[in-house]
């Protein structure tokens, strides 16, 4: 099973998850390595960045919704600065 879910929500889905009153989280233009101690749920608002994995790589911009899962180990290349809602579960 992957460790890196992308998916496209629907306006009302959004609304109903309450994903607008999470936290926001930005980041520069930037490459970073990164491990995941918990499960990350996150809406991306603006931007782009591609996320490197053991499985391959991901593109993830503006409009996804992507979901990290536990024990994932990764490097951020964040190619456009980057915006987006986040929750740890």
């Amino acid at each position: 099973m992957s460790k890196v879910i992308i998916d496209k929500l629907s306006k009302e889905e959004i609304v109903k998850r309450g994903i607008s009153k999470w936290p926001i989280w930005t980041k520069e233009i930037s490459k970073f390595d990164w491990y995941y101690e918990s499960e990350e749920e996150c809406q991306i608002i603006e931007g782009e960045a591609e996320i490197e994995t053991q499985e391959g790589k991901y593109t993830i911009k503006a409009g996804d919704f992507v979901t990290f899962k536990v024990g994932l180990e990764c490097v951020w290349n964040i190619k456009k600065p980057i915006k987006k809602y986040y929750n740890f579960k």
